[in-house]
């Protein structure tokens, strides 16, 4: 793989490079390793609200910029103290999709070698005496497959707490009061900064260091301007709606967002920190397909019913999820 080791902080622009490299991807291509750090930032994930997870005031007050990556999962925080990496490589030689344990426990040995004794535990987390010092996400594009991560190595955790406005249900089911309190830096272990992790996943590359060619740069800052850095993309429109549920599932969580008119339904909208594993777009062919029928269990079951929903939301339950969108039947 070629490995890159790359120094900018422009959070929009690392984002569309690492889009830039999966679209690189044809068979037989060596694929890509990148090492990156962003300037203070709020990275959301690919279908969640974004609006819904920051402290705008905040945000806004510190400059911390927000954008929104390709991936599924839930907001993260990236500063000087945060050490990011991306493995981009053809789906040929991934193999069958790797689970997110498999794709990083290159990254958790090379940390363990460090002297600080990491574990992978539950859907993506790294974690560290029973904090979490890194998450993990991933999909897939065309012919190649994209997994990235961050691991908080001595970053500024109040900071972190601050800029994210996380809802208390993303904590009930782990029993934790707080962003704060769940959350920990490698630096807690022993004395580390970005760099010396850095240093040691260089150190244990597997083949040579790679500049990205002039024109994969052009076609990432072209990128940038025109979808990462855009408010359109990082935000979206938020759509009106009389009908909200929220639920915590085992495999993410999930915000349904219906408008519903004359008893029928308007406007349907999801979002949540979950996973998608079908190629892009399943998520808005579901949305379009209850758009117009009517807002009863009898209309939405044979549609829901049609799309391999467990298929499309990693760990999902179909059933599970089919039952929570339906809406309650209430007899007069």
């Amino acid at each position: 793989m070629y490995w890159i080791d790359h120094r900018g902080d422009d959070p929009a622009l690392n984002l569309a490079l690492e889009e830039v490299l999966l679209g690189r991807m044809k068979p037989g291509h060596p694929g890509f390793v990148m090492l990156w750090q962003n300037r203070p930032t709020v990275v959301v994930g690919r279908f969640q609200n974004a609006r819904g997870e920051i402290n705008a005031a905040y945000v806004r007050e510190h400059g911390i910029a927000v954008v929104r990556r390709m991936t599924g999962g839930g907001a993260v925080y990236h500063d000087p103290g945060t050490l990011n990496y991306t493995f981009v490589r053809p789906l040929e030689q991934a193999g069958s999709f790797p689970t997110f344990g498999e794709a990083a426990a290159p990254v958790a040995d090379a940390v363990r070698a460090l002297g600080v004794p990491v574990t992978l535990s539950g859907r993506n987390d790294m974690m560290l005496n029973g904090r979490k010092v890194g998450g993990v996400a991933q999909c897939r594009r065309g012919g190649g497959f994209l997994h990235h991560g961050c691991i908080l190595v001595n970053a500024d955790l109040d900071a972190l707490a601050l800029a994210l406005d996380a809802s208390p249900e993303k904590f009930q089911s782990k029993g934790v009061a707080s962003v704060r309190a769940r959350v920990g830096n490698l630096a807690d272990a022993r004395p580390l900064d970005a760099a010396d992790v850095r240093a040691a996943l260089l150190a244990r590359r597997d083949g040579p260091l790679y500049t990205p060619r002039d024109a994969d740069m052009a076609e990432a800052r072209r990128l940038r301007d025109e979808k990462y850095a855009c408010p359109d993309w990082t935000y979206g429109v938020s759509p009106p709606f009389t009908e909200r549920k929220t639920r915590r599932f085992s495999w993410g969580l999930v915000e349904a967002l219906f408008e519903v008119r004359g008893g029928r339904v308007a406007g349907f909208r999801m979002y949540g920190d979950f996973f998608m594993v079908s190629p892009e777009g399943g998520l808005e062919d579901l949305e379009k397909s209850l758009i117009g029928l009517e807002y009863t269990p009898e209309a939405m079951r044979p549609v829901l019913a049609g799309f391999p929903l467990a298929g499309m939301f990693g760990g999902c339950d179909a059933a599970e999820l089919a039952a929570f969108l339906l809406p309650e039947r209430v007899d007069p």
